[in-house]
């Protein structure tokens, strides 16, 4: 069981990393490349960062409870 959720571990912040560096910055970014230069003239997000924050979230979401799982299984048992 552990070495599944290590690697469900891994798989998250792996996936993490790389949603981070394709959000958009101050100047554009990396998700330019992709489709997310075509912003609307109102200023709002568009189809493509509003995607991508939610699979962010969701790449975050399993990161931190694969953290957590981690931290209850390998913790050490007393008091037995």
């Amino acid at each position: 069981m552990i070495p599944l959720v290590v690697v469900l571990h891994v798989i998250a912040s792996l996936t993490l990393i790389l949603f981070i560096l394709l959000h958009a910055g101050r100047g554009g970014g990396l998700s330019d490349m992709f489709g997310g230069g075509m912003s609307t003239s109102l200023g709002g997000s568009t189809v493509v960062e509003r995607n991508l924050d939610r699979l962010t979230v969701g790449a975050a979401t399993m990161f931190g409870a694969t953290s957590v799982l981690l931290a209850l299984m390998l913790a050490p048992k007393t008091g037995q």
